[in-house]
């Protein structure tokens, strides 16, 4: 008997190796979470992007463009 998305129900009647499996997946997913959220605080380094003073307020069409 295979849990189906319709009925959620299903996951308490799963026992053994499926219900293992169902949460392997979780703990695994939170623990990737958890490691990138830990990678991307350790090794993000914005001090070297380039900062832009002035905007771009308009973009000039350009006389190159053949009109349809």
């Amino acid at each position: 008997m295979e849990p189906k998305l319709e009925d959620i129900s299903d996951y308490n009647s799963l026992q053994g190796d499926k219900k293992r499996t169902v949460w392997m997946v979780v703990i695994t997913g939170i623990l990737i979470g958890v490691g990138y959220l830990i990678a991307y605080k350790t090794f993000n380094d914005s001090g070297d992007a380039l900062k832009v003073q002035d905007p771009i307020g308009v973009v000039p069409l350009s006389k190159n463009i053949p009109l349809k």
